[in-house]
């Protein structure tokens, strides 16, 4: 029976196991899981079937092509200090079965291009985010949904639905591709803020080495002018903002109270007295943590187009997940909430079937 090393790693990961829990649940030793996802050692047939037990996975993914590790370093985290090693394992195992599950959809599909250029040149976070609204059509307007626009210019977003506060969103490049995972598990307002966040990173840093906090500094003031472009919030921001006039008028941007005070303030519209007379405001009412009068959650416009066309096929989300050899949970996390009237249910389980739509073209709009 062929063995992925890889993919034991993946499953692992993914149910937030170290290796040494891994090894009590199936019953040997934390070193024989060790040398089983170092590819030392290939697991006999019986132990390959408890692993797929225990981690709840098909036995079939375990023979399938192995998977690239997404290291650290490749992927920006926003919240990395705080965030537990089984929390950033686990988010970066989905990301590694999210590649996969994209490059089936790229075999079914054409995509459209990405459309990002590299704005390291750029020292300024703010002149940056202008330049990339210019190239991109945008002028001063606010953006209706980030996750259409991110997914025209050809990024491919994916879902976490990690119920943890430390896993925001993450980003990486992989080849000619840029990736932005969302936790939606947070509000809208947050939400898009994050995916505003990680695009800054794919614009403004060099994926696969360390990002310190200049480098999330800086994707913060991106995320935060392109979603409030300076003009825009001098003409139309209220002219005292108080915190129900910051509520009102958050509406037009798509963003939270909070970060509509921060953005006063960065453009001169709030002394430093009155934007802390604020934040403690929000803070005392609780606005951090929920945000008041949340706008409806941004859904994917492409990964939507996916299923419905191969549900007019027949197509369903279990018969994806059997062509994977995932179970179906794992194409639930990675599309949950980000598609409208998805329907995720299970069904009989049947064979693997042939599911051939290549070169259906997805028109996307931003």
């Amino acid at each position: 029976m062929a063995f992925s090393p890889s993919r034991l790693s993946v499953a692992r990961r993914r149910r937030g196991l170290t290796k040494r829990a891994l090894a009590d649940a199936v019953g040997v030793a934390e070193s024989t899981i060790m040398a089983y996802e170092s590819a030392r050692r290939t697991p006999p047939s019986t132990i390959i079937r408890r692993i797929a037990r225990v981690l709840g996975f098909p036995l079939s993914f375990f023979e399938a092509k192995e998977l690239e590790r997404i290291t650290e370093e490749a992927a920006s985290f926003r919240a990395l200090s705080r965030m537990k090693s089984a929390q950033r394992e686990r988010a970066l195992a989905g990301g590694e079965l999210a590649i996969e599950l994209n490059e089936w959809m790229e075999s079914q599909f054409r995509f459209q291009p990405l459309d990002l250029p590299d704005l390291r040149p750029q020292s300024d976070p703010e002149a940056a985010a202008m330049a990339l609204r210019t190239r991109w059509g945008l002028s001063d307007k606010p953006i209706s949904n980030m996750i259409h626009l991110l997914e025209a210019k050809g990024v491919r977003v994916f879902s976490l639905a990690e119920d943890c506060e430390e896993v925001d969103a993450f980003s990486l490049r992989r080849g000619h591709q840029a990736f932005v995972f969302l936790n939606t598990m947070k509000s809208s307002e947050r939400s898009r803020f994050d995916a505003a966040h990680e695009l800054g990173h794919l614009a403004l840093h060099q994926h696969g080495q360390a990002l310190g906090r200049a480098a999330e500094a800086e994707a913060t003031d991106f995320a935060s002018a392109f979603l409030m472009p300076r003009s825009s919030v001098l003409a139309y921001a209220p002219k005292v903002p108080t915190i129900k006039n910051i509520i009102d008028a958050k509406k037009f941007w798509g963003v939270s109270a909070a970060a509509l005070a921060h953005r006063l303030h960065e453009v001169g519209r709030l002394s430093e007295w009155h934007y802390r007379m604020l934040c403690i405001e929000i803070q005392r009412l609780g606005y951090r943590k929920a945000e008041p009068e949340s706008a409806p959650r941004e859904l994917s416009q492409a990964l939507e187009k996916v299923f419905a066309a191969l549900r007019k096929e027949k197509i369903q989300k279990v018969d994806v997940a059997q062509v994977l050899s995932w179970p179906l949970g794992e194409l639930r996390a990675l599309v949950f909430n980000l598609v409208l009237g998805a329907r995720l249910g299970g069904g009989p389980v049947r064979d693997k079937p042939k599911v051939s739509l290549a070169d259906k073209h997805l028109r996307l709009a931003n």
